[in-house]
């Protein structure tokens, strides 16, 4: 009688806060509250995995996953945030075969691979559930979704039915396998199509309405700042009941031939207002895996051949700093000791 109760008193709650529990076990309905009411930690905060620093392998192709491995656990990172997708270190077709391999490179060099990094968009696509079922299997909890665009023959309203019916199938497929699946909301126009989420509104919209806890936001303050350089805060306060991992990198505006772009710079040499940002990590106690993403100077995935040792040791040494950086603002922030 008394379950019977508090069922109903739930239900009531989840109905005057807007959410839907039509579809929903009772369990179903009780996580979902706790997500959007904060009342618990979210699903992020008690896994293991919490704030471990992992480094996008993305500009490190030129090492092979064992040595890139090692490398990077004598530099302090706690994993490697693994591409695994074309062009990556490990190509779709062969998820089976080389992530496996991926994982246990990484255990022997005494780090992780806590994320994968994906082009996963659809879950009708044939390696989708080759790369889920397998990453999953290897204890993998998290990956970042492929990019999302708007069509521009389309309205906003179209768009966004059409984007939320393709997510909502991953959201099934990811819940089927135990892996979150996170979409990194991006700055700037893909030709001839705009990001998704690059405004945030939008992919807030989605994840809420769609409401799975197997489905969220990889959340990307640089990005989220060149696209609100003042609006950003009251962005991520809408966003952060979502929040299930997080990437960091910094920028400066940089005026070439009459226009102006965002450039990446190392970490606390930009327009990010990381102080501002880790008090809001702390105020919404969000606690995730961390991408640490090195995009300026030396190593460029997109570089052609080899770099030569000495680019390879500034590579190096930039990630060091980027890394002491972030570790200073966790402190700062009494989020680490």
């Amino acid at each position: 009688m008394e379950l019977s109760r508090r069922n109903f008193m739930l239900k009531s709650s989840l109905a005057a806060a807007g959410i839907s529990f039509g579809v929903n076990t009772d369990l179903q309905a009780i996580e979902n509250f706790r997500i959007h009411t904060g009342e618990i930690p979210k699903p992020c905060m008690m896994d293991q995995e919490s704030f471990k620093i992992s480094v996008f392998s993305k500009p490190l192709h030129w090492f092979d996953v064992p040595e890139m491995a090692s490398r990077m656990a004598d530099l302090g990172f706690d994993g490697i945030d693994l591409t695994v997708r074309p062009k990556g270190h490990v190509l779709p077709e062969r998820v089976e075969e080389d992530l496996p391999k991926a994982v246990d490179a990484a255990k022997k060099a005494g780090i992780g691979i806590f994320t994968i990094v994906t082009a996963i968009s659809n879950a009708d696509d044939p390696f989708t559930e080759r790369i889920l079922k397998t990453a999953s299997s290897l204890g993998i909890k998290y990956y970042r979704m492929g990019w999302l665009y708007y069509d521009e023959d389309k309205t906003i309203e179209e768009n966004l039915v059409i984007i939320q019916k393709d997510m909502s199938k991953l959201a099934v497929l990811n819940e089927k396998y135990k892996i979150r699946g996170e979409y990194q909301n991006h700055s700037g126009k893909f030709t001839p199509h705009s990001y998704f989420g690059s405004s945030i509104w939008d992919l807030c919209t989605v994840l809420k309405t769609i409401n799975s806890p197997w489905l969220g936001s990889q959340y990307d303050i640089m990005h989220a700042t060149v696209e609100g350089a003042y609006s950003w805060e009251t962005n991520f306060r809408l966003l952060n009941p979502f929040v299930y991992s997080m990437n960091v990198k910094d920028f400066l505006w940089v005026k070439k031939n009459n226009k102006w772009s965002p450039v990446t710079v190392p970490l606390g040499e930009g327009m990010v207002d990381f102080s501002k940002y880790f008090d809001l990590l702390k105020e919404f106690k969000i606690i995730c895996p961390v991408s640490v993403h090195y995009e300026y100077q030396y190593g460029r995935a997109d570089s052609d051949g080899q770099p030569t040792a000495l680019e390879k040791g500034k590579t190096f040494l930039a990630l060091k700093n980027d890394l002491q950086t972030l570790k200073r603002y966790f402190r700062e922030a009494n989020l680490i000791h």
